[in-house]
């Protein structure tokens, strides 16, 4: 994949199945692949994200679940990884072997001792830029919630827009009036540069503000839904988009409960993937673990409801 090349379309940021010694259950990831490329409207798939574990994953493995992605995927779909690091130095480790394992593109979280001290705007150009040179790779910018202190101003997020190696936003500060305004200043600084939502609770609201698609957790178990959600935005058929959101919010409700995604809610929802015959263990690393009792009969009653169909049928192998 050429350089400067925005990704757009669903991404869905890939669920990580396990073994019960909880290695890396190979033989299922390849098959759960495949499905997901299957649907139309797929932009490109996404390890090393939040909903894949990205903290539970060691440096070698990240570059393994990477390796497993491109190599199904034989450059039919883009594979992109996740670069979840605290200094540069290791950011930019992790981004080589992220690229010689077959990776099209990187979706650059924040340092996470960024959320508890905060940063300077020159602190971000030069982790983007070190990466960027080092690697000369597709950028993807992970923005944060607003009100942590590793959110971006829009007139940062404009300045990263300037930048060569960043081609797409992936904006999440749920906070609306921001998002308005980081668009704005995103198209106004590098038009050419892609926008993809990735508020998982809030799709079709985000999605009507003229982005370019979603990079969301969400569609790693949902993906003929939000696929056919963003078709149905992108056709200004507001009557199709609103019935579709309608059968997403019963799945939403118990996933996120109400919140934000979270290690909890991503637990949540790849159990709802095993109870619709979409994964076959909801094997978490510890210490997220997978729901019980209560909420878990409600996933269940939740899934039975949506009707969807399972993997097995969809893809053979």
């Amino acid at each position: 994949m050429p350089l400067t090349a925005p990704f757009r379309g669903i991404l869905p940021a890939l669920q990580v199945p396990y073994l019960e010694d909880y290695s890396i259950d190979e033989a299922e990831f390849r098959r759960f692949v495949r499905w997901l490329a299957s649907h139309p409207g797929i932009g490109g798939l996404v390890t090393n994200g939040h909903t894949g574990e990205v903290f539970a994953l060691r440096a070698e493995e990240r570059a393994e679940v990477t390796r497993i992605a491109a190599d199904e995927m034989a450059g039919r779909v883009p594979v992109i990884s996740g670069i979840c690091c605290e200094s540069i130095d290791e950011a930019v480790e992790h981004a080589r072997m992220a690229k010689t394992a077959g990776a099209q593109g990187l979706l650059v979280m924040p340092p996470h001792y960024w959320l508890r001290f905060g940063m300077k705007p020159e602190h971000v150009i030069e982790h983007f830029t070190e990466i960027g040179k080092a690697v000369e790779i597709n950028l993807i910018v992970h923005i944060y919630p607003a009100w942590t202190r590793a959110g971006y101003s829009s007139e940062l997020l404009a300045e990263l827009a300037r930048l060569p190696w960043v081609t797409t936003f992936k904006i999440g500060t749920r906070e609306m009036s921001q998002y308005d305004r980081d668009i704005f200043a995103i198209r106004a600084a590098a038009p050419e540069k892609s926008i993809l939502t990735c508020h998982d609770e809030y799709l079709l609201p985000t999605m009507v503000q003229g982005v370019d698609g979603a990079l969301v957790g969400f569609a790693s178990f949902i993906p003929e839904l939000i696929t056919a959600l963003y078709a149905a935005v992108c056709e200004g058929d507001l009557r199709k988009a609103q019935a579709i959101q309608s059968r997403i919010y019963g799945l939403k409700a118990v996933v996120y409960a109400a919140g934000e995604p979270s290690g909890e809610a991503h637990a949540r929802m790849k159990t709802a993937m095993v109870m619709a015959g979409r994964f076959k263990s909801d094997r978490t690393r510890p210490p997220i673990r997978p729901p019980q009792g209560e909420f878990r009969e409600r996933i269940r009653a939740a899934v039975e409801a949506a009707q969807l169909e399972p993997l097995a049928v969809a893809v053979k192998g």
